[in-house]
């Protein structure tokens, strides 16, 4: 799968932990990278960030899904 997320719109990039420990533990390979739009979320392997990002950590106001820390971006994202 391919994904291109299109520039000027905000993507919220973060890799989801539980995930990785649910690969580990039954030796699975699903995508634990979570790439959050307000239209959509797309879970991949590997993500291309074509411009500026920054990194932010919010250890008192967390993402709906629980992330931290997290890549913002609203540069063009292709994800694979």
């Amino acid at each position: 799968m391919s994904w291109h997320g299109r520039a000027g719109l905000l993507k919220r990039i973060h890799v989801n932990q539980h995930v990785i420990r649910r690969n580990r533990t039954l030796g699975t390979e699903e995508p634990p990278i979570s790439i959050k739009t307000y239209q959509d979320n797309v879970r991949c392997l590997s993500v291309e960030i074509e411009g500026p990002s920054r990194l932010v950590y919010s250890p008192e106001r967390p993402l709906s899904c629980g992330a931290r820390l997290w890549i913002e971006t609203r540069a063009e994202v292709k994800a694979s």
